[in-house]
């Protein structure tokens, strides 16, 4: 099977700038799928506030761009509200890419303490989404 090596980095240059975890292009009686993974979302705690600078939040990171949702769909009640506990792995919203929605989950225990995105606003890979006070 001859591959097309241009091609094949266009797609994957594809795959990189638009955030995909994977993409298949049929052709000719060809397939061809690439994917990849994505780091874990890192977090970084960060200081409060000067007054408190012993208190730390946990920072919960978008893993990929896309489109932030606070709901699972337009009927729905959000995920979470300021000041709600959250458990490690409970859904906080969802990232649209490419028509695909990503559930993102918590990776820590604690309070919601800041909503850092707006319903419907686009995200880049690593920006801040949550504050989460750890307990």
């Amino acid at each position: 099977m001859e591959v097309d090596l241009e091609l094949l980095r266009k797609l994957c240059a594809l795959l990189k700038e638009e955030g995909l975890s994977e993409l298949t292009l049929e052709e000719g009686g060809r397939r061809i799928t690439l994917r990849r993974e994505f780091p874990p979302v890192t977090s970084h705690p960060v200081p409060v506030s000067p007054a408190e600078p012993s208190e730390e939040l946990h920072i919960i990171r978008s893993p990929l761009v896309g489109t932030f949702w606070r709901r699972p769909n337009p009927d729905s009640p959000p995920f979470v509200e300021v000041g709600d506990r959250v458990e490690e792995g409970q859904p906080l919203c969802i990232i649209e890419s490419m028509k695909v929605m990503n559930e993102i989950r918590s990776d820590a225990r604690g309070v919601v303490e800041e909503i850092l995105v707006e319903d419907g606003s686009p995200v880049e890979y690593g920006e801040p989404l949550f504050k989460i006070r750890p307990e």
